[in-house]
């Protein structure tokens, strides 16, 4: 048996913020990141509409990116108090993801961190709050999925959370928002919806109500982003639709090891954070080569490829010609090569190596690597994370 699970509602296109004034309720917690939805004016918008429906609204600010434990704990203290029946977070998919994670401490004050981990075993939510996400980027896609990923910074550890029932109740994706990215993020949130959707097609766990989904937002994100990156505003208003159909495929199809090695790395070294959207960027193609020795993820990968327009006379080539129009979309997107590239050399190689076999160990035991159509062996998991950091060839 398969499960298939969105937001009750989702809103879109320009102008759909406005549907905050429908929501029915007493009181609204806005969670809210470090200050653009504020400096951009959508903030006090939501306030407005919020107002209008008649709510009493509290913010809880300055979520950081790659929210911290301890800023989850204190957004469920100050939620136990207001007592909100909304939550409703805006911005990117740090203040959504904690929110998220907030959610189950506020309704349930004796839960763990460490019984969130344990993937699908949050307890029932919507006994006190539903949920309203509006996301400002176009790539985590969070507005419609059952992930949350939280730092834990005493471990150096991105854990991702999974459960359905932090699917949000509505979600807002409202392409306004999306417009003021700048262009950094645009890329990497751009490619981060290309791994979403490419991971979900050829998921263990993919099926014929991800499958759509997937390929769409494949050929979307292949055509759009990088008109979005050099500023087309058309085509940066289709990639907040096209990431948040990459959502409902990986949402449900799940996802793999691109992620599981983003997600562990993400927080692992001294020098700085990789941040998310350009791990998977650099990751992705070395992933596609290692899981193509898997005949069924081959010709998927190879269908990926004819659909959105490569040429390749067998499902080798067709792979090949993926792999190379990756590698040259994250070159046309500024986004380097490999990890000892990234911001000009932050991550220390010595630093990296002595690191290694945990980190392999622990993307091996990640959430998302359960769907990887292969499953990685230690030895093979350090190969693929040397072959990322060096740019080297995958040839196991």
């Amino acid at each position: 048996m398969g499960r298939f699970t969105l937001p009750r509602d989702l809103y879109h296109g320009k102008g759909s913020l406005e549907e905050l004034k429908n929501l029915k309720g007493r009181k609204a917690i806005i969670v809210v990141g470090g200050g653009s939805m504020k400096r951009f004016g959508f903030l006090d918008k939501a306030v407005g509409y919020l107002e209008e429906a008649g709510m009493e609204v509290k913010l809880f600010e300055n979520v950081e990116p790659d929210p911290s434990v301890e800023t989850v704990m204190k957004g469920a203290e100050m939620m136990r108090e207001f007592e909100p029946d909304w939550i409703i977070s805006m911005g990117g998919g740090s203040p959504i993801d904690a929110a998220k994670a907030m959610w189950a401490f506020y309704e349930y004050p004796d839960t763990t961190f460490e019984d969130l981990i344990v993937p699908f075993n949050f307890p029932t939510l919507r006994t006190k709050a539903q949920f309203c996400a509006i996301p400002s980027t176009s790539g985590t896609a969070t507005e419609v999925t059952a992930f949350s990923v939280i730092t834990d910074y005493q471990k150096g550890i991105k854990y991702p959370l999974a459960d359905f029932n932090i699917t949000p109740d509505v979600a807002i994706v409202d392409p306004a928002l999306a417009e003021t990215m700048p262009k950094k993020l645009t890329a990497h949130t751009g490619m981060d919806a290309l791994t979403h959707a490419i991971e979900a097609y050829v998921s263990t766990l993919h099926c014929d109500y991800t499958d759509p989904l997937a390929l769409h937002a494949i050929k979307m994100i292949h055509e759009d982003l990088k008109k979005s990156y050099d500023g087309d505003m058309e085509a940066r208003d289709r990639m907040h639709n096209a990431q948040c159909l990459a959502g409902m495929a990986f949402s449900n199809a799940l996802l793999g090891i691109v992620h599981s090695m983003a997600h562990k790395t993400g927080a692992a070294f001294s020098g700085g954070h990789i941040v998310h959207g350009c791990a998977n960027a650099m990751y992705l193609p070395k992933v596609i080569k290692y899981n193509s020795k898997n005949e069924e993820a081959k010709q998927r990968y190879g269908q990926i490829a004819s659909f959105i327009g490569l040429k390749g006379d067998s499902d080798d080539a067709l792979v090949e010609a993926l792999i190379q129009e990756i590698q040259a979309m994250n070159r046309s997107l500024d986004i380097p090569a490999c990890i000892k590239d990234y911001e000009g050399g932050i991550i220390d190689e010595k630093e990296f190596m002595e690191k290694l076999p945990d980190v392999a160990a622990l993307a091996i035991s990640d959430a998302c690597t359960g769907s990887n159509p292969r499953t990685p062996s230690q030895e093979e998991m350090e190969k693929l994370l040397k072959a990322c950091y060096y740019d080297e060839a995958i040839d196991f």
